[in-house]
């Protein structure tokens, strides 16, 4: 199995703790090269498994999302001289020209494309509108990848380990964010100082779209001026600043860095790998009364619960046997008498897929 820490940008190799060395499991079942999750790879069935259909529209897949990319990411690209890199450079020196969503903090969305990606359903994977801007529409894959963000680097549409899989991943997002927040803070403070200090980096919930954010128009320049003060026409060197900046920490100064926040997520991450890892079977299960199922014209079943982009289809027979999980008596009491009453059984490695995907659950 891989290592944790190559699912990310190779800036952080020398920042994470060592925990960051552990291996994680592979995400066979998210193919992004060629995506399971589009009609040509995936199973319209299965996928539609409580009669909705999510398959993705193959000149987006999962990219209908706009990352917010931490200052130092945004150095560290810039200062990347591959050819390979070329084009991601490129369109993310049109961003920082446009100076709409451009901070000493972030390069992120506009808050109209925020606006819009808050209040929307069912687009997901869908709305070309939505597609993030450092997309390559004629290969399908990502111009930045390299120095992706959090939610890039952790998103999967499936996961082998089910449940657990999404919440190892779900946590080791939370962390990282963490890590682009307060690093991003830091390489602020070395830089620009007065921006911390006057608190703008602290999110107004209060602020409401203003004409420019819903026209996807930047600041006035007089607000822009003040906001960047003497880096105003010089963001892409203050970028690089802020990798520099970033970059020469050592694991011990970012762990001060994120404080008490980041040994608790630290925490709660080391469990998510280890339910991940290495999974119990509950000693009582019960079908999960809110698990989605769909019969197939073959005779066969299609069961969903923990992701709606994730089903498992068994053969009909096996239905009859899951519904006598009723969480009223203990696993193997149950495989038991299955086994005198109907000649049948249900392998403990079929009964722990099945938890991990939540179709049957501790009761």
């Amino acid at each position: 199995m891989p290592q944790m820490l190559d699912s990310l940008p190779v800036l952080y190799r020398g920042l994470l703790p060592d925990f960051f060395q552990k291996e994680i499991p592979v995400e066979t079942k998210a193919t992004c090269a060629s995506c399971a999750m589009c009609p040509s790879s995936a199973s319209e069935t299965v996928e539609s498994v409580d009669g909705v259909s999510r398959l993705f529209r193959p000149d987006t897949k999962c990219c209908t999302y706009y990352p917010k990319l931490p200052n130092y990411l945004v150095g560290a690209l810039l200062s990347d001289t591959r050819d390979e890199l070329d084009e991601g450079r490129r369109r993310v020196g049109e961003k920082i020209s446009s100076r709409v969503g451009v901070t000493p903090q972030w390069v992120r969305p506009s808050a109209r494309y925020n606006l819009l990606y808050r209040n929307s359903r069912q687009f997901f994977g869908k709305a070309a509108s939505m597609r993030c801007p450092y997309y390559e529409l004629d290969h399908g894959g990502c111009t930045i990848w390299p120095y992706r963000e959090a939610v890039c680097s952790t998103f999967f549409c499936k996961y082998v380990a089910g449940a657990d899989g999404r919440k190892l991943w779900m946590t080791f997002k939370t962390y990282l964010a963490l890590a682009e927040i307060q690093l991003s803070r830091y390489a602020v403070l070395q830089l620009m100082p007065e921006y911390i200090l006057a608190g703008r980096d602290k999110p107004d919930p209060s602020e409401t779209p203003t004409v420019e954010d819903l026209d996807d128009k930047p600041l006035p320049q007089k607000e822009y001026a003040a906001l960047w003060r003497q880096w105003a026409g010089r963001e892409r060197d203050f970028y690089r600043g802020c990798y520099e900046a970033v970059r020469a920490l050592s694991p011990e100064q970012v762990e001060k860095i994120l404080g008490l926040d980041g040994v608790i997520e630290l925490k709660v991450l080391e469990k998510s790998l280890r339910d991940a890892v290495a999974p119990e079977l509950p000693k009582v299960l019960k079908l999960n009364p809110e698990a989605t199922v769909k019969w197939l014209a073959d005779g066969s079943v299609a069961l969903g619960a923990y992701s709606e982009y994730d089903a498992v289809a068994l053969p009909g027979v096996a239905y009859s046997l899951l519904v006598e999980f009723t969480g009223r008596e203990p696993v193997a009491a149950v495989r038991e008498r299955l086994r005198k009453e109907k000649q049948a059984d249900l392998h403990e490695d079929i009964l722990l897929e099945l938890y991990r995907h939540r179709i049957l659950m501790e009761a």
